[in-house]
This record gives structure tokens, C-alpha cells and sequence, in this order.
């Protein structure tokens, strides 16, 4: 059975892409970083989503020597240029807390009429062979307006 390595630890986004991969890849066993113990986690120190997917999925198929995939998303509102962007998951300075991102966004917006929050959820996908060569597709699966809840 041939092995790809999904670059991340996040459980949940392991066992969604082995199901969306099980139909396409039929006896390709999927594995995350866990399966890599002595794997370290990559900084995330690009500027763009294909920089940062890049650099995970290029170390992880470089240490493992074998085919890994890694993404990078986040949102881009269009009347902050473009921001949080690659900054997403830390706007509001600590890493992963949702709801401290979602309260400075909304309070950063709140003078903006809602016919102006335009705003695309973006993601970077790679695929890294461990010869160095890379593949990227990059996504926006259209706009949205981002409301403040209730």
C-alpha cells in the first residue's frame, strides 16, 4: 500500500480528508504528522497561503520521503485589502481563538455598511514529492458578507 502524508496534526481535518480521499485513492493509505513523531511543526512564516502550505508540505515530503499534502487558508475582506489573510488564525495575536479573531474582525468592521463587507474565505492546497517538486491550486469558493451574529 503506497502512503501520503497530509502535513498536520488537526485530527479532524485527517480523518475529512481521508474520507474525501478514500473514492480518489483507492489503496493510498493517508496519514497525518502523528504518524511522525519525530517530526517537528513547521513555522508558518510565508506571506501568501501557497508560501505557507509550500513550506509545510515540501518539509513534511522532504523528512518522510514520501508524497505529502498541505493547505493554508484563511479570509480576505475586501475593504481591509485583503486582510486577516494568512494572518486568520492570529488576528487578534493568539493562535487559534476563534472568537477573539471574529470580535476584532466584526469590531474593525463595524462602521462599514453591510453592502461593503465583501469577504472570500481562500485556501492554498499543495502537493510536495519528496524530489522537491510541488504542485499548487488556490480557491475561493465565492463571496461572502461577513454580519455580526444574532
Amino acid at each position: 500500500m503506497s502512503r501520503l502524508v497530509l502535513a498536520t496534526r488537526n485530527a479532524g481535518k485527517i480523518r475529512e480528508l481521508q474520507t474525501i480521499l478514500a473514492e480518489s485513492l483507492p489503496g493510498v493509505e493517508v496519514v497525518g504528522l502523528d504518524a511522525f513523531p519525530q517530526l517537528e511543526d513547521v513555522v508558518e512564516s510565508g506571506v501568501t497561503f501557497e508560501d505557507n502550505a509550500t513550506l509545510k508540505a515540501a518539509y513534511a515530503a522532504r523528512m518522510t520521503n514520501l508524497p505529502a499534502v498541505a493547505d493554508d487558508s484563511g479570509l480576505a475582506v475586501d475593504v481591509l485589502g485583503g486582510a486577516p489573510g494568512v494572518f486568520s488564525a492570529r488576528w487578534a495575536g493568539r493562535h487559534g481563538d476563534d472568537q477573539a479573531n471574529l470580535d476584532l474582525l466584526l469590531a474593525q468592521l463595524a462602521d462599514v455598511p453591510d453592502e461593503h463587507r465583501g469577504a472570500r474565505f481562500r485556501c492554498a492546497a499543495v502537493l510536495a514529492l519528496p524530489d522537491g517538486r510541488t504542485v499548487c491550486r488556490e480557491g475561493s469558493p465565492g463571496h461572502a458578507h461577513p454580519r455580526a451574529a444574532g
